[in-house]
This record gives structure tokens, sequence and C-alpha cells, in this order.
């Protein structure tokens, strides 16, 4: 991580609109969380995953075996 940002342990707000709100608390439901930062480090961990593996010139995505197909996540 950069120097430039929050250590780890500390907290910091984060404004977002409706849209993002209502996703936030969809995919809280889809995981049976009420922890909002559960949700978020795993959306921005895979973001960053994604991010990496573009830079690298690799591809992120999903595999299905069933059909052999291999979907890219959009990043």
């Amino acid at each position: 991580m950069d120097a430039n940002f929050p250590p780890a342990s500390s907290s910091v707000n984060v404004e977002m609109n409706g849209q993002a709100a209502q996703l936030l608390i969809k995919l809280m439901g889809d995981l049976q969380t009420d922890q909002p930062m559960a949700v978020l480090t795993r959306a921005l961990g895979l973001l960053e995953q994604g991010l990496a593996a573009r830079q690298r010139g690799q591809r992120l995505g999903i595999y299905e075996p069933a059909s052999q197909r291999f979907m890219d996540l959009v990043i």
C-alpha cells in the first residue's frame, strides 16, 4: 500500500450514492452479513486482483467447466 494512505487499522468515511448503497445492502444479504466492510473488502480485493492481472497481461474471469467457457471480468 501507498504510504499516503491511512494505516489499515484507522477508519475512513465513504460517501456513496443511492444505487451503490442499494447494491451494498443486496450483497450484504447475499453474503448473510451485517458488516458492510466485509462486502467492500472483498469487492476491492477482487478489483485489485483484476487490475494486477491486466498489468501483467493476464486475464481474470470465471471458467465454466461444463461448457468450457471463460468469461472475463470487466475491470
